[in-house]
Order: structure tokens, then C-alpha cells, then sequence
């Protein structure tokens, strides 16, 4: 028929399952702060270069965010940032805010 279950199995089980949610949930709040990018600093070192900042430089820093520093090069020296800036720019988008 059914299954006896014992009180002890019950809460044994369930602070089983507490304890795991509390780690998953405390472990992504120590790895959330890394994850973090510097968009500002990628759009004010294009600024600072002379271009305006865009939807187009805006779009380029987030793939520096994420790691496409080519991509996010191509970006913005499309966007009219100079070469060597939008280099530093992209380094800059890889970067934990400071």
C-alpha cells in the first residue's frame, strides 16, 4: 500500500533541502559581485575619444562585457572610436567596476 514515513525521515529530508537552497542561493551571491562589467568605462573612454556614445557604442561595450573583445573592437571603431581607444575601451568593459 503506502509507505510509512517517519517524522525523522521527514525533517531529516526537508533540512536536507533547506541546506542545499541556502548554499545554492549564498554561492551565487559570492559569485554574482565577479560577474560584474564596466560599461560606463567603456562608454566614457569612447566619449573621451571623441565619439558620440550611441545605441551602437552602448551595444559594442556589452560584448566586451562578455568577453568579444574583437567584436566589441569592431564595434566601436565602426561607431567612429579611433582603434587603439576602443582597444581600451573593450579592456575596460572586461573589467570589474571599480
Amino acid at each position: 500500500m503506502f509507505p510509512v514515513v517517519s517524522p525523522v525521515r521527514t525533517s531529516t529530508r526537508l533540512a536536507g533541502v533547506l541546506a542545499g537552497l541556502f548554499l545554492s542561493l549564498s554561492g551565487a551571491a559570492l559569485v554574482a559581485p565577479a560577474a560584474h562589467a564596466d560599461i560606463p568605462a567603456c562608454t566614457n573612454m569612447a566619449a573621451q575619444a571623441g565619439a558620440e556614445v550611441t545605441d551602437a557604442v552602448s551595444a559594442a561595450c556589452r560584448r566586451g562585457v562578455v568577453g568579444d573583445l574583437q567584436g566589441c573592437a569592431s564595434g566601436l571603431t565602426a561607431a567612429g572610436v579611433p582603434g587603439g581607444a576602443a582597444n581600451g575601451a573593450c579592456r575596460a568593459a572586461a573589467l570589474e567596476p571599480r
